[in-house]
């Protein structure tokens, strides 16, 4: 096959050559209105292309390089005194795959443990172009399953405005976990 971003024959959807050139990841890091931390590893404008691959087949291998050059790496330097647990957002399956499950999956490590199927959006509408207002007015409604760890790593693939983590993050808090920081491939923010 082709590397999908040099065109050069490759075992890989994106060879070698190119993860290490363009999938380099660099720390981004904002806080919610609510004061939790969001750290991110790509500026969206950076793998936008790569991640309109979400929702088709070849979305799940891309997905799955991210990871592996960013939550993974993230792993390796990431240490605490408590083990910790880690959720995604929404981890509903679609075209076959969760994308955030995915990012998940990549923090097994010594102190963290994914979870899955923890925090589900009960109004499944798509944020993806809407407005902060748009988003603000029509919240996706998290249900939240029990599990017993408290300290609680929050993973999704991209914080624009910031709103579904704001949400996710404050409905954990009072349900009396306590959200160590939340964890994003992308910042769409401008900067």
């Amino acid at each position: 096959m082709k590397c999908m971003m040099c065109e050069n024959y490759s075992y890989t959807h994106i060879c070698t050559d190119c993860q290490t050139t363009f999938l380099k990841p660099s720390l981004y890091k904002r806080k919610l209105e609510n004061g939790i931390e969001v750290l991110s590893f790509y500026r969206y404008s950076e793998i936008k292309e790569l991640l309109f691959t979400k929702h088709t087949d070849l979305g799940f291998y891309i997905y799955n390089i991210l990871a592996q050059n960013s939550f993974k790496l993230f792993t390796q330097e990431f240490s605490i005194e408590e083990s910790c647990v880690s959720i995604p957002i929404d981890d509903t399956v679609v075209s076959g795959y969760s994308h955030t499950a995915i990012l998940n999956k990549t923090l097994k490590s010594k102190s963290i443990k994914p979870l899955y199927n923890k925090l589900r959006a009960t109004n499944p509408i798509n944020y993806s172009g809407k407005t902060r207002e748009f988003r603000l007015t029509n919240p996706r409604n998290f249900k939240l399953k029990k599990f017993m760890q408290e300290d609680v790593i929050l993973v999704d693939d991209i914080v624009t405005t910031g709103a579904t983590l704001t949400q996710a993050s404050t409905l954990l808090t009072t349900q009396g976990k306590n959200v160590l920081f939340c964890l994003t491939l992308a910042d769409a923010t401008q900067r």
